[in-house]
């Protein structure tokens, strides 16, 4: 899942993270429960964090002729919104004009908010034997191009940590660009090469975000690069119930530090939709009340950041033709930016 976007999902109109891995992370052992990190691994020393696209009814990325932007006063709106809401560490995926915007709103109005930056990576091969929805290879030039699309948007977000440094408190390289079924792969010592281009940049702490079995399976050598690992996960994608929604996020995070020993987490994504043809018995308001309420709760408990995703419903993502496709539907407002509920019944009141 994601506010960002690759060629190909546009395209189609699919958002990545819609597919469900097809494999399942291994079992935890009972016997050996999460230790809780230290509060000193806090991202900007906030538990509750959340993940944030401007999009509005009507706006949208660029899938070809051109993006339809939010305008400065939109973004601000948002912005004090989210403040007002006592969330104080936000989630951007590239390093656009978007961005921009919103970190100078951020820095002219003097709003309480940090942020953790994203570079957005495109596809530099083509994963169509992979990828559910590529039905055809990317073309070689495409490729090309991406590649250095992806070096100057690398050049951007470290110059975007560098200019907002009090703002900025760390930065993504890529969201779900590694993992199996995506569709803007990555290769795996590329992503490294990036990495290490932006931590000599910069004095921020540096990570990738993806799936969670990416880094159970295939995730040490970026482990050992990154300062801390960036995870997403997402029960009811899974065919999980509310009921055992926590529990199962519980189970991918402890094969997650049973596989990357020593490694700092965070989680960067997780939520639960609010309608989806998809699973429509299990996408609800309450439901979607209660999986980050317990999220929340046993975050505090292990002193780890969580990015809920997201702010706002983003109508833009998914299949046009599908207006209850889960894409649209997980955030905490509606795309009018009026609340689905009210929040303090899923932010602890420290947190307000």
């Amino acid at each position: 899942m994601k506010p960002g976007h690759g060629i190909a999902a546009i395209i189609i109109g699919l958002a990545l993270g819609a597919y469900v891995p097809p494999k399942e992370a291994p079992d935890a052992s009972e016997e050996a429960p999460m230790s809780e990190q230290s509060s000193s691994y806090l991202l900007a020393g906030e538990v509750v964090a959340i993940a944030y696209s401007g999009f509005r009814e009507g706006q949208h990325p660029d899938r070809g002729d051109g993006a339809v932007n939010p305008s400065r006063a939109e973004i601000l709106e948002d912005l004090e919104i989210l403040a007002a809401n006592g969330l104080r560490l936000i989630r951007l995926y590239d390093a656009g004009e978007n961005a921009v915007m919103t970190l100078e709103l951020i820095a002219e109005h003097d709003l309480p908010i940090k942020v953790m930056q994203g570079i957005w990576l495109s596809a530099e091969i083509s994963n169509h034997e992979g990828c559910p929805w590529l039905d055809e290879p990317i073309p070689d030039e495409v490729l090309a191009a991406n590649l250095l699309k992806n070096q100057e948007e690398v050049r951007r977000g470290i110059e975007l940590a560098q200019r907002f440094d009090d703002i900025v408190v760390a930065v993504n390289v890529g969201n779900e660009a590694l993992v199996s079924w995506n569709d803007h792969m990555v290769p795996l010592d590329q992503v490294i090469a990036y990495v290490r281009q932006v931590k000599a940049a910069i004095d921020q702490p540096v990570t990738v975000a993806d799936n969670y079995v990416w880094w159970i399976e295939e995730g040490a050598p970026l482990a050992a690069e990154v300062d801390f690992v960036g995870v997403h996960t997402y029960p009811v994608w899974e065919g999980k119930s509310i009921d055992e929604g926590l529990a199962y996020t519980i189970e991918n995070m402890e094969a997650v530090r049973q596989a990357l020993p020593g490694s700092r987490l965070a989680i960067l994504e997780a939520g639960w939709a609010t309608t989806a043809e998809e699973f429509p018995a299990e996408a609800n308001i309450e439901n979607q009340v209660r999986y980050l309420r317990e999220l929340v709760g046993w975050a505090r408990d292990e002193q780890m950041t969580v990015f809920i995703f997201e702010a706002f419903d983003e109508p833009w993502k998914g299949d046009p033709a599908r207006p209850l496709g889960a894409e649209k539907h997980w955030g905490m407002f509606y795309v009018d930016r009026t609340p689905k509920y009210p929040l303090e019944q899923v932010l602890p009141a420290a947190e307000n």
